[in-house]
């Protein structure tokens, strides 16, 4: 018996199906455009960040070594404050050589490098370590500590966090010479990356607990121990150690990364899933003053993290997370540009494209006329924390200049490239 109401049912079934897979299609379309779309404003912005990198490089002496100035005016040329005129911090310059490889401009990436090992080989004496910054500019024979001259003062002046040494700083130091190596192959960036991690062992390695301390700070033949430890440092050293050790058979190195990455799960805080930002100076009452944007992420870019600590990105969004970025910390006063690039790259490197494009779109519009990404979207943005254990408040601010951190941390977004993790297989 013929059955109206089945053939009705069928046809309305094979309608909808035609229906369903129409949409389907036109909504796979969409999906990829919006991928392709982000795609090209990636591309767009990994050029100019890219190409800004290469040309602050090509732009000093081109058969030498050299030192990146960390910080420019807001309409370029060296900042007026004499303190930072010619400054160029290790940490800048050893992620511009990271990104460097990444852009694929390695010969750039090589002379920056070649500074950094330049400071590594030339520390001798009982002090021997690299201090947080240099002078910057070509880098002929020894690299100088950053100073200056104070007419007021008839002398010449040196600031004491500069000629410290953070623990951190040589950990990403680390960083860029195994990213040099996996390029090049060639020992001296595995020697370099060896040298920094037995410093690392034997200066910063707790006394009190599991990790390692914030490093020493003072000038040669004065220095005391940051005995406080951060736990975006462990995270450094968890990754600079797990990496060496692919490069280098001599050390227990898999053992002090072991040991850097158990620390960070001390400050993992399960109720509200966020990252403490380490302890205090006894090196082991949490430190629970402020909250810091970078650690919530750097903690998710490492090896062998545990699935709950991805729960670390909700919690920037919420509590860091500001229109079209995020801010340093929880005061939420701006968007700070090098923890947006962070945050992007996260959001790739969890599988959240659209994420990422959208912040990269947003940080389109934050370069300079020098081509450098400007540290902050506003004028001034203050972090809660203190530049140097002499500092009566949290001095530690960032200001709307262009800095070469921020332009290599969007680089490394734009590219898609984690800076913490091996591009080689392991040794056999």
């Amino acid at each position: 018996m013929y059955d109206a109401n089945r053939r009705f049912g069928v046809r309305s079934g094979i309608l909808l199906g035609r229906l369903f897979f129409a949409a389907s299609v036109i909504l796979m379309e969409a999906d990829g455009a919006a991928e392709a779309t982000a795609a090209d404003g990636n591309k767009e912005v990994a050029v100019r960040a890219c190409n800004a990198l290469a040309a602050r490089v090509d732009s000093i002496s081109r058969d030498s070594a050299v030192f990146l100035r960390s910080f420019d005016a807001k309409e370029g040329g060296p900042i007026e404050e004499p303190s930072m005129a010619t400054t160029a911090f290790v940490y800048d310059n050893a992620l511009a050589t990271i990104a460097l490889v990444a852009c694929n401009r390695d010969r750039q990436a090589e002379r920056v490098g070649a500074a950094l090992l330049a400071a590594v080989n030339s520390a001798t004496g009982i002090d021997a370590r690299l201090y947080n910054a240099y002078a910057a500019g070509a880098v002929k024979g020894t690299p100088q500590a950053n100073g200056w001259w104070s007419k007021e003062q008839n002398r010449w002046l040196q600031d004491g966090y500069q000629m410290s040494t953070a623990t951190g700083n040589v950990a990403w130091t680390m960083l860029a010479f195994l990213t040099l190596s996996d390029r090049t192959n060639d020992p001296r960036w595995c020697e370099g990356a060896r040298k920094l991690g037995r410093w690392a062992i034997k200066n910063a390695h707790s006394t009190t607990g599991i990790g390692f301390n914030g490093g020493v700070y003072g000038f040669d033949g004065h220095l005391s121990a940051l005995t406080w430890k951060s736990t975006e440092h462990n995270v450094d050293l968890a990754a600079a150690f797990t990496w060496l050790a692919r490069c280098d058979s001599s050390g227990d190195w898999e053992r002090y990364a072991i040991e850097a990455r158990d620390f960070v799960g001390t400050q993992w805080e399960p109720a509200d899933g966020h990252f403490l930002v380490g302890t205090m100076p006894d090196g082991t009452t949490p430190n629970r003053s402020t909250s810091a944007l970078d650690i919530q992420f750097w903690a998710l870019l490492i090896s062998e993290t545990p699935p709950q600590w991805r729960r670390s990105l909700a919690y920037a969004e919420h509590v860091h997370g500001v229109k079209d970025g995020f801010s340093f910390n929880s005061d939420r006063d701006g968007v700070w540009i090098e923890g947006t690039a962070q945050g992007a790259l996260t959001y790739r490197v969890l599988g959240r494209g659209r994420d990422a494009a959208r912040l990269l779109e947003n940080l389109s519009n934050d370069f300079a006329p020098s081509g450098l990404l400007y540290a902050t979207r506003q004028g001034e943005l203050r972090t809660g924390l203190a530049v140097s254990p002499t500092s009566a408040t949290d001095d530690f601010h960032y200001y709307h200049w262009p800095h070469v951190g921020a332009t290599a941390w969007t680089a490394l977004a734009a590219k898609g490239w984690n800076p913490f993790r091996s591009k080689s297989p392991p040794s056999p």
